[in-house]
């Protein structure tokens, strides 16, 4: 599966069974993990599918402005949650067909998934101490 660096953006060959294991990228020898992977269609579907670790979406756009102020939230779940649970952002106007197939009707929207299967879903712009509940429910649902 090819992971793009959160941090440098190069693009990083990984076998799935790896996401658990603290994965570094080859480039930069960052965390992949350690802050959101901007992902497509075919990413995500691999990623909510096989990962072993749980996976926490935000379904966001460039132009909303609650999605970008959820955003530092976000990276900062991310960073706390390294190697537990991946975050992963899915931009609704590139991937229109997700977002229709999933039905994403608003945004900024959060869900959590594992083994292939939607957990949990919200929709908004969590605060902090929500969004914390929300990924600890993942985690816990997951398992």
């Amino acid at each position: 599966m090819k992971i793009p660096c959160p941090h440098c953006h190069k693009t990083n060959q990984l076998a799935i069974e790896r996401l658990a294991s603290q994965p570094i990228c080859g480039a930069c020898k960052k965390d992949l993990l350690s802050a959101p992977l901007e992902v497509d269609e075919q990413l995500f579907s691999e990623l909510t599918a096989q990962s072993p670790l749980p996976v926490v979406v935000d379904f966001w756009a460039s132009w909303c402005g609650p999605c970008k102020m959820f955003a530092p939230t976000f990276q900062a779940s991310a960073l706390k949650h390294t190697n537990e649970a991946l975050h992963v952002k899915v931009n609704t106007e590139e991937n229109q067909a997700l977002s229709q197939r999933l039905s994403i009707r608003s945004i900024p929207t959060l869900a959590a998934y594992s083994k292939g299967k939607e957990l949990t879903r919200v929709s908004g712009a969590l605060p902090a101490p929500s969004l914390e509940q929300f990924v600890q429910k993942a985690m816990q649902d997951a398992s």
